[in-house]
């Protein structure tokens, strides 16, 4: 790709015009992905922004999709950017959805941009490359600018009742007691029929809800709205990184007072027991393609504070094997612990029983793959999925179940990770279920 174009010293007012008029742009292609950190500061992270239009090359995947992955991969050393489905899981194990599919995303899914912004962290300028100089700035020309987005009101019905829910993790606990797992993510949705302008909401959801793997992805009619907090897994030159989240915590407007509500997060043995839990899993995973003794846990139970919630992270690493790939990496670890649970088979075998709607793209992950070799995938959850051409929204939340999980507990976190989405009265989410 050439470099057609660079933009100097952006400053925190122009990025959100520049946000808003990326959104704008994005109404002009078919394949769009935003991928945003929000000035989120971890030494792993390589980009503040990156924003890809249009689709130069292609990859629709719906069967042996990683082998087709790993061969777009090995055609052309470009950037690739897309996703992962939770579906996926159906290839790579015996496992089968049942519940109905309510969007067009495939499995798995890449393209190499037409045009693209790279802003790499830490540099005060951004760069617009495409593969035929002078046809993006045309483009530019073309768009009308920011425009004057209406609020974007969402209102979506529970599909599982209160009772229903603390059944169904009641019925789970029994499972562990059983010794049939040690813990496992159990979901719930909400959804709606409603029309929504999807760059409208993105933008509102990217001014409350600022988050470091956050994405506006659209392929076709169908988009992800993601306000993720949490990496799946990155590569920088042979090292991975994965970042599993398990332990949530509201924030709160007294200093002092949130303090004290990240304290108790950190020393919580429930949350811990869940986050160690999938440590281990994570650490087995990666250890399938790791030199010999390379898979390090380099923090664990760290306290990582966002706009409405605080969260427990811990980081596991590890060097890629002399005769593994990335592609390889991905596939061993997919899908991510923090959203099966442990063992993972049996894990998500239960998820299936249990759970009833499909995960789709909730749950799996949205990333890139750089020119350098290196590549970065977030955990899309904290999401809004929705179908233009169904005009059908879904919000899925969940969390880890374990033997101490208090299943009325649970269902008010549920209701605390919706919100951090729509900022509005847990009792707008709190509802009977649509039937």
């Amino acid at each position: 790709m050439q470099r057609v174009k660079k933009i100097k010293e952006i400053s925190l007012f122009q990025k959100e015009r520049l946000q808003a008029e990326l959104l704008k742009l994005s109404e002009q292609f078919e394949h769009v992905a935003i991928l945003d950190s929000n000035n989120y500061q971890d030494k792993y992270g390589k980009y503040e922004l990156l924003a890809a239009f249009g689709a130069h090359r292609l990859l629709n995947s719906n069967d042996n999709s990683f082998e087709a992955l790993r061969a777009f991969y090995k055609e052309k050393k470009s950037w690739l950017f897309g996703h992962l489905s939770y579906e996926l899981k159906d290839e790579l194990e015996d496992l089968h959805s049942a519940n109905e599919k309510q969007f067009d995303f495939s499995p798995l899914a890449f393209f190499e941009p037409k045009h693209l912004l790279v802003w790499k962290r830490g540099e005060n300028s951004a760069t617009w490359y495409s593969h035929h100089e002078g046809e993006f700035e045309n483009l530019l020309n073309q768009n009308e600018g920011i425009a004057d987005w209406e609020f974007q009101e969402v209102k979506l019905s529970a599909q599982l009742s209160r009772a229903d829910y603390i059944e169904k993790v009641e019925g789970l606990k029994a499972e562990i007691r059983y010794g049939n797992i040690y813990e496992v993510n159990f979901c719930q949705t909400f959804h709606s029929q409603l029309e929504l302008n999807p760059n409208a909401f993105f933008n509102q959801l990217a001014r409350k809800s600022p988050m470091p793997f956050s994405a506006f992805y659209k392929q076709e009619s169908d988009y992800l709205l993601c306000a993720s907090p949490e990496r799946f897994m990155c590569k920088r030159a042979n090292k991975l990184i994965c970042q599993p989240i398990k332990g949530t915590a509201r924030r709160s407007e007294d200093a002092i007072e949130d303090k004290k509500i990240a304290e108790e997060l950190k020393a919580d043995l429930k949350e811990q027991t869940e986050n160690v839990m999938i440590v281990d899993l994570m650490r087995n995973d990666l250890s399938r393609t790791a030199a010999r003794g390379s898979v390090k846990v380099e923090e664990l139970f760290g306290v990582y504070s966002f706009p409405q919630v605080h969260q427990l992270i811990s980081t596991i690493t590890s060097l890629l094997a002399e005769d593994k790939d990335a592609i390889e990496a991905i596939v061993q670890a997919f899908p991510m612990g923090s959203m099966t649970g442990a063992p993972k088979i049996k894990a998500m075998q239960l998820i299936e029983e249990y759970e009833e709607s499909r995960r789709e793209l909730y749950s799996g992950s949205v990333g890139y793959f750089d020119p350098e070799g290196d590549f970065d995938f977030n955990v899309v959850i904290r999401s809004l999925l929705y179908s233009e051409k169904k005009q059908y929204a879904s919000l899925t939340v969940g969390g880890a179940i374990t033997d101490l999980a208090n299943a009325e507990q649970e269902y008010r976190e549920c209701l605390l990770k919706a919100k951090a989405i729509f900022e509005q009265p847990e009792t707008d989410l709190d509802v009977e279920p649509a039937r």
